[in-house]
């Protein structure tokens, strides 16, 4: 051990990590209402298939659903 005192520690810990800026630089309902603007983003193809295949999966073997809610 080399043994550091909690001030030396402290010294160090202060040099390392930077302050901590508790202002807010700018506004942030602007950036909050420009997305909730935004056009809203489609649900992909695949995403869609995937679920296809989930329903029918569980159409087909019942007992799949234990199986994923045993995994959720």
């Amino acid at each position: 051990m080399t043994g550091y005192g909690d001030e030396e520690i402290q010294r160090l810990l202060k040099e390392v990590v930077p302050g901590v800026d508790h202002e807010l630089r700018h506004d942030l309902w602007p950036g909050m209402l420009r997305r909730l603007n935004a056009p809203r983003t489609s649900v992909p193809w695949y995403d869609w298939a995937l679920i296809g295949m989930l329903g029918c999966w569980l159409v087909v073997s019942p007992e799949g659903i234990l199986h994923l809610l045993y995994h959720l």
